[in-house]
């Protein structure tokens, strides 16, 4: 039988202890190294941006050592191909620049470049069991929504994500509590490695046990009132137009009452808009609901709108900049992936003193 796993738990002290960080950090950045990363499926969203890329900034500019990557081989561990990666990659390193992402403060970097970071797999694999891994939920999800194979890199996905953010000893990974067991499993394999193979210096384990830093910014829906997808199309792009926002906004889902109120349970499509406009005013969406009284959907949706291509406006036009300069682009990335480079070799070369394997 599988353990059991009190869950409420778990999130209540991963919640007390990211406000623990969180005073922490306020004191003393310096103490911590944060690592963050997207999978490369398809072009970001207002959801990302709100979701994950606004707090990056946030604590990259609070003095944290940051690391960000563009998790490129994890495009390929629930799918035949890879789409148009390149392309996604180009732009997701667009908008986290666009974003406030500073290249000279965050190392930007793909899986592919790091063949270090890539070779700490196999020690890591010998540190879990199989029975451990389909324990995971993501892996769970996977098994049980999915009519294809499990691929052999699907079922190690945790262990591949205990490497990203143990290769550059990160200490902090800003996360949902979706991702909490992910965390988990990084901070089990640099336990266990430090109790199976040792350590280089007899007072410091090699890798640090990660915490997790709950991110406290609610889930944006898509404009059909479901969950944000591509597939789907219902995300507002961040490298959208002003023209393109307004079209989709048009065909937003509301509902028939007139009367605007922040309601997400009993209203979740009227209430994700008034979130969005909210978010983009940095406003309390109460009072922006309150504000538009009954000014029916139309009035809702004119004013995300307004909104949105507000507060997204030097953004784009900063994108569209560096979208028209690939070369700076591809300079900024293999900036970032020699310097990754460095940290993920010099880690490697302390994992093969530690498991006498430096011949």
């Amino acid at each position: 039988m599988e353990p059991t796993v009190d869950t409420e738990a778990s999130l209540r002290s991963a919640t007390a202890r990211s406000r623990e960080i969180e005073a922490q950090l306020a004191k003393d950045p310096s103490a911590f190294r944060m690592l963050t990363g997207d999978r490369p499926t398809g072009r970001l969203h207002i959801g990302h941006y709100f979701g994950s890329l606004a707090n990056r900034v946030r604590l990259q500019d609070m003095g944290i050592d940051t690391f960000l990557l563009v998790a490129d081989y994890q495009v390929i561990y629930d799918r035949d191909g890879l789409g148009e990666i390149a392309d996604n990659v180009r732009n997701a390193l667009a908008d986290y620049i666009s974003a406030g992402i500073d290249p000279s403060r965050t190392v930007i970097f793909t899986h592919s470049s790091i063949t270090a970071l890539n070779q700490l797999m196999l020690p890591f694999l010998a540190l879990v069991t199989d029975a451990e891994l389909r324990r995971n939920p993501t892996v769970k999800d996977e098994l049980a929504g999915s009519t294809r194979p499990m691929s052999g890199l699907m079922l190690t996905f945790p262990v591949h994500q205990a490497a990203d953010i143990l290769f550059c000893k990160a200490n902090l990974v800003p996360v949902g509590k979706d991702q909490l067991p992910h965390i988990e499993q990084a901070r089990v394999i640099a336990r266990r490695f430090d109790e199976r193979y040792g350590r280089v210096e007899a007072d410091r384990p090699i890798f640090p046990e990660p915490d997790a830093l709950l991110s406290s910014s609610g889930t944006i829906l898509g404009l059909d009132g479901t969950k944000m997808s591509k597939s789907k199309n219902n995300t507002i792009e961040l490298g959208m137009t002003a023209d393109e926002t307004a079209k989709l906004l048009k065909r937003a889902v509301t509902d028939s009452d007139r009367h605007i109120s922040y309601d997400p349970v009993n209203r979740p499509e009227v209430s994700n808009l008034v979130n969005i406009a909210a978010l983009c005013l940095d406003r309390d969406p109460v009072d922006v609901a309150e504000e538009l009284g009954d000014a029916g959907g139309g009035g809702l949706k004119k004013l995300v709108t307004e909104a949105v291509n507000e507060h997204f406006a030097a953004h784009r036009a900063r994108r569209a900049e560096l979208i028209a300069d690939p070369g700076t682009l591809s300079a900024i990335l293999a900036d970032g992936n020699r310097r990754a480079t460095e940290v993920a070799e010099a880690t490697l070369d302390e994992v093969r003193r530690a498991m006498n394997m430096s011949y």
